[in-house]
Formats: C-alpha cells, structure tokens, sequence
C-alpha cells in the first residue's frame, strides 16, 4: 500500500492562522484528484481558473457551460471544453493565445501552473483544484465568418491536477446557469475603472481571486451581500478596492498566499448581462482593529491596488438567474467615508475601557421599550448631542465564539454584536435641558428601541435587578435639527423613527413643528407615552395610523379617540403624496427618519425640497 505524505500548510498559511490565533489543525487538502473533487466537478456548471501571464501577474476568468462541461479523465487528469472569449479573456490569452484554429498545444510537465475552482451554484458545491496544464487547443464552434467577427470560439483544455479540496457553501448566493455564447466587446482596458464597471462592483454578489505561493497557485470565492466590495479610490492616482474577509473554515489558504506574494488577480462577473470585469493587483491584509479603520466592523480586510484591468462587454459564455441568497451573509459594511456614522471607539482614544450600566426599563409596547442607562465614566465616553447615536458592544453577553457553519443562526458568525441606537433623551445635567419625562443627570441616557433581532431580544429579556454591564464604544452621528427664528420646521417619522426628535424637543419651538408620524396600530402605545411625557407635541402632530382591522371596532374607536384627546390631528390611513406636498408655509428644508420604503416615497413626493435624513440601517 503507498502511502502519500500529508500536505502541510506553507509558511504564509501558518503566520495568518497564528495572527488570528486559529488553534493547531490538519491540512484538508488531497493529493491529486480525490473521489470527492471528482463527483463535484462532474455536478458543476461553472469553473473559475487562475494562472500567471508572462509579467507575473495572476489573472482569473470564469468559465461555464452545461454540467459535466469540465470533467475527470482519469489519473488526476481534468479535461474542459467550452466557448470562451477569445478577445479579451487574460487567462485564455496566457494558455492557448497566439494558437491557429485547431492547433493543439502539448506542453506536458512544462506547461504553465493553473488553479481553479469547480463550483454548482445551484447546489452551493465548489471544489478547489492546483495544477498545471498540459495540452491545449482553440476551434470554431459555428461558421468561420461568425466566429471571426464576434469573437468566440471553443477551447479545449487538460490539467494534470496535484491537489484538490472541498469547500463549505457559506456564501454562496444560489444561481441557475444558462450557457450563452460570448460576444465580447473591449469597453475598457484601463486601470482607473469605468462607469460600466463601477455599476457591476455596486451590484456584485461574488468575484473570483487567484493567488500563488512559490509553485503553487489558488483560486476561490468571495461572496456577500451586493455591493460588499467597495470601491476606496478611483482616480488619476489609482484604483484601490476593499474588501472583507469573513468568518470562513479557517485555512486561510488565500491569505497565507497574499501574505507571501500581495499580487492577486480577480474577476466579477455580471450574471444578467455576461460582462466581466478583469482586475489584477497587488493586495494589503489589514488585521484588528486597523481593518476596522478601513472597514467599519471588519476585522480581517483585503485591499487591492488595481495595476491593469479590462471591462469587456459579454465576455461570458453563460448568464446567470438569480435564487436564494446564503443567509449567511452579512450587512454591507461601508467604508468611513461612505457613511458619517461609522463606529466610534472609546478605547481607542482613552487607556481604560468605558461601560454603560442598564438602570431601568419601560415597556411601551409589546415590542417597544425605553431604556435607561448609566454611563460609568462620562469624561471618556464624551458627551452627546441631539440627534446622535450611542453605540453599545454586547459580544461579551452573546457571542458563542467561533464556529464553521451555524444553520440555526447563521448571520451570528459575522456578527461582532456592536449596535447604534439613537439617543432619545437630550444631554442633561448641568446646562443640558429637560428631558420630556424629567431632567436627567449627566451621567445617563435613553434609548427607545423596537425588539427586532438578538441584542435586542437580549435586552428586553433582561432582569434589571440582576444588573446589566455593556461596554460602551461612544457616541456619534450628525442628524441636527436648525429652527430658525419664525421659522415652521417640518419632521416625518415612521415609527420608532420618532427617537432623533424627541431628543431635541427642549431646545424647539413645538408651536413652530410640523410632525407627521405614520404608525402601526400596534405602535400606539409609543405615540401616547411621547404625548403623555410632551403634551405640547401633540397639536403639531398629524398621526396617521394603518391597519386599524387588526382590532375590533371597539377596540379601533377606543384608540382613535384617546389619541384625539391626547390633541393630535388623527388620519386612519396612511400617509399619502397629498400629505406633504404643498405646504407652502413651511420650511423648505424638511427633516426625515423612517425606513427604506417610506423614506423613497417621501423623496419622491418632496422632490424639489430639501431633505435631511440619516440612515439608521448602520
């Protein structure tokens, strides 16, 4: 019996597993073929493949066609036939360019290293393979004239393969494959990207990158949310793209590669339309909380400086349809300069960590509550201002620590449990103002928060006696409401959208606010409390109150009724287009804080005004 010597991690491998402190672990990787790469091979519609042009630089293209396109022919031997682009497609050009039609080029041991990812997206299967190829050739698949002028052709190529490895699915976004035939058009072959381009990294779902160490090369799968690959720069002094590297099965294989060698080279594909765009690159891993600095809530990011790139139109030969997203996916994490909110950090700035203590809790609503909290160190933390958020780290009470998969939760493992509420009472103490339930010392805050997700549902389930601890990572946010002398300002809130206002109540004219609120009916209880705690809120506010049938019509009559003794105008619809426009005796600046849906419509209806709104989805 022969026994083959396991195959040990490189040297890159092991420095980033040690840096992210990954416990000692097995290389999964197989010599050769295995029976699984095999099977799973057989199964895939699409196979991405990475090797080196003659500067060096790792290039990636995506090749599909009909399950089976690509396929073992024994003795750790992969064959593939499909159409390609053979235009513009840097891999194709560095295997079989400059070949005449039905040329076969045989290079044996000789040939150039390949890697390449076998993946079924409507499966979520992928395997990973290493080699080189050995023998190659490019023909007509149609009439002469055709294959000319549009410039597709098929390609037949053979890989002696040396290692193999099956990966997890996580994030994976399912895709049923379509072959289609290329048409590429070159759009762009400069570094600083296109419209066109910047318009499919905005979109994507995925990319492919290739990597090397010494002989050895790495092809595989980033995949997110669209848009989780951002774009830090764009201009005469370069193109720098970032990403994050999630929570994977901890290899870290294409890492350990870009550690000993930063150069990569990547595609997106764009399954509606097969345009590609081709990218190569040398690459920066950013750990800790520098990558958190990069990329807010991130702690491993890769960023690419972009050294050439091609934007081909149909350059693919497959289109893809769109199924389910892996619930593994993380939100968008945007970078600082996307978003003016990115996270504070307390720890940051002072020597000793800085916590808020749970002091008290209202139900005001089955899924609403009002949390009071104490700040431990006020110097450190800073203080607030109207309008902003305070961010609080909840890892230490809810997170499980590290797992591979977690079907039953999946988006926990990317989840760092850090989360922004919005202030809801104004700064108190000595020179603050009342609240509208009382003043507050200097040393406490408020939240008012909807029960939605785990940190959450944490926090209404807690005892209160037993105490609550939380570090508190500051405070942030512009969200700033200006009331002019004589001037009327206008507020629409939807919902738990009320909380920005509410902390600048003491510091407004309420006689000069126009509030239009849009509510559930369940949310009632939220809308009386704010009335009961500022009662002269009320007769500046028009509350417009949806699905009133979910109540009996005694019921319905009951709340309607309180709310118009609270001195509020009632409507018992929703809010329409003929609610906000006109209003002539307003300020053209208006101020708004609700969720997606009704946010768009607003912007619709107020096209022409000015609107100032945060975006509470951080």
């Amino acid at each position: 019996m022969i026994r083959t010597r396991p195959i040990s991690f490189h040297e890159g491998e092991q420095k980033i597993q040690r840096l992210l402190h990954v416990p000692s672990q097995d290389n999964p990787t197989s010599p050769g073929l295995s029976p699984y790469a095999t099977r799973i091979l057989h199964l895939s519609s699409l196979i991405a493949i990475g090797t080196i042009d003659s500067e060096g630089r790792p290039w990636t293209t995506l090749l599909g066609g009909e399950p089976g396109f690509a396929r073992s022919l024994g003795q750790s031997i992969v064959g593939i036939k499909t159409l390609v682009d053979r235009k513009y497609d840097p891999v194709v050009d560095v295997l079989v360019g400059g070949q005449q039609d039905g040329e076969v080029q045989e290079v044996g041991n000789g040939g150039p290293i390949i890697s390449a990812l076998g993946i079924h997206l409507a499966t979520r299967d992928r395997i990973k393979l290493w080699g080189k190829m050995v023998a190659g050739a490019l023909g007509h698949h149609g009439p002469e004239a055709e294959e000319e002028e549009d410039g597709a052709a098929e390609v037949q190529l053979v890989f002696a393969i040396k290692q193999s490895l099956g990966n997890c699915p996580k994030y994976l976004n399912k895709k049923n494959i379509i072959p289609a035939r290329p048409e590429p058009i070159l759009l762009s072959d400069s570094p600083i990207l296109c419209d066109r381009a910047l318009e499919l990294l905005a979109k994507a779902d995925m990319f492919f990158i290739s990597s090397q160490y010494e002989s050895n090369m790495g092809t595989n799968h980033r995949g997110g949310p669209p848009g989780f690959v951002r774009v830090e720069k764009n201009d005469g002094s370069g193109t720098v793209l970032v990403y994050p590297e999630l929570s994977g099965n901890r290899l870290y294989q294409t890492l350990g590669n870009l550690y000993t060698n930063p150069r990569a080279g990547m595609i997106f594909p764009d399954f509606d339309t097969g345009d590609a765009l081709y990218v190569t690159g040398t690459t920066k891993i950013v750990i800790g909380k520098d990558a958190a600095a990069v990329l807010p809530r991130s702690n491993v990011v890769v960023e690419m400086l972009v050294v050439a790139a091609r934007f081909v139109q149909r350059s693919l030969a497959f289109y893809g349809e769109l199924g389910e997203r892996s619930p593994y996916n993380p939100p968008v994490r945007f970078l600082p300069t996307e978003r003016a909110q990115a996270l504070p950090d307390v720890q940051a700035k002072n020597s000793k960590a800085t916590y808020a203590n749970l002091l008290a809790r209202d139900l005001l609503t089955p899924t609403i509550a009002r949390f009071k909290f104490g700040v431990a160190d006020p110097e450190a933390a800073g203080r607030w201002k109207p309008g902003q958020y305070v961010a609080l780290a909840f890892e230490d009470h809810l997170s499980l620590g590290y797992s591979h998969m977690r079907d039953d939760d999946p988006k926990s493992l990317n989840d760092d449990y850090v989360r922004t509420f919005t202030v809801s009472s104004p700064p108190g103490g000595p020179g603050g103002s009342p609240s509208p339930g009382g003043k507050l010392p200097d040393d406490e805050f408020e939240i008012t928060i909807r029960n939605v997700g785990a940190v959450t549902d944490f926090m209404f389930r807690q005892n209160i006696r037993a105490g609550l601890e939380v570090p508190l990572k500051g405070f942030g946010g512009t969200f700033t409401i200006e009331q002019g002398p004589m001037e009327i300002v206008p507020f629409v809130a939807g919902g738990i959208g009320i909380t920005p206002l509410l902390a600048h109540l003491p510091r407004l004219d309420l006689k000069r606010i126009r509030l239009f609120w849009t509510v559930n009916v369940r949310d009632i209880g939220l809308v009386l409390d704010v009335f009961s705690r500022c009662p002269s809120l009320a007769p500046s506010t028009r509350v417009f109150v949806s699905r009133l049938d979910e109540l009996s019509p005694a019921e319905s009559q009951e709340t309607i009724e309180k709310l118009e003794r609270s001195g509020a105008h009632v409507n018992t619809r929703r809010m329409l287009a003929s609610d906000v426009e006109g209003h002539q005796e307003l300020s053209s600046t208006w101020y708004l804080c609700a969720g997606a849906p009704l946010r768009k419509s607003l912007l619709m209806w107020l096209s022409g005004r000015k609107v100032l709104y945060e975006d509470f989805n951080y």
